[in-house]
């Protein structure tokens, strides 16, 4: 599987000359959906979701499909009918050859006076999970955690605990286009080997439209 990480909290993943899609929002490329044969969105937010770029690449490619939760599936399922699945916590399915878990029911708080929304976070092959906007357990392994490294819910404390937890073997950046270039390498160094430490994790981060072979 090749991992590509787009900009944002956008990645594609590519397997047997097929490729999944996920979260590609307005933070992301103009075509960071386009070539997808399936997209999976974790939740409504428009740094996730961009009903226009999504609705472009399904009319694109007549045989993709996305796989949400029932608040994104509702704005675009008329217009594809038969191509929209709406999924909860603990459904599985797969999606253009591509086994893909399901875990999580709500965004992160980011603050008590804004009402949560729901977010699931998707665990794809049994090996790479990437949690949205939450830092969801999925409760099993996980071999590669796209971890959301910056955003207005979290600090780089919690950052850490959540890699601490799952103990993936690497822990790659997302929800990464409100970091600075000043700040990255502070970023960096807290969740490198010079930091309070990720236990044997190995963290990295990919400029956009860099990959890896997992």
């Amino acid at each position: 599987m090749k991992l590509i990480k787009q900009s944002h909290a956008c990645v594609r993943l590519e397997k047997d000359g097929r490729t999944l899609v996920i979260d590609p929002g307005g933070f992301s490329e103009a075509d960071a959906a386009v070539g997808a044969d399936a997209v999976l969105i974790t939740h409504e937010h428009p740094d996730h979701f961009d009903e226009d770029r999504l609705r472009a690449a399904l009319e694109a490619n007549p045989a993709a499909e996305l796989w949400t939760l029932r608040s994104v599936a509702e704005r675009v399922s008329a217009a594809f009918p038969g191509r929209v699945h709406t999924v909860g916590e603990g459904d599985a399915f797969t999606a253009a050859g591509f086994d893909v878990q399901v875990h999580g029911q709500l965004h992160a708080v980011i603050h008590p006076d804004i009402p949560r929304i729901t977010n699931v976070g998707y665990l794809v092959d049994g090996s790479v999970f990437h949690p949205g906007d939450a830092l969801t357990l999925p409760g099993q392994p996980v071999e590669t955690l796209m971890v959301p490294v910056m955003a207005p819910w979290n600090k780089v404390a919690e950052v850490i605990d959540y890699i601490r937890e799952i103990k993936p073997r690497r822990a790659i950046d997302i929800h990464d286009a409100l970091l600075t270039d000043l700040a990255r390498p502070v970023y960096d160094r807290m969740l490198g080997p010079d930091g309070p430490g990720v236990g044997g994790t190995d963290h990295s981060r990919l400029a956009a439209g860099q990959s890896i072979d997992l």
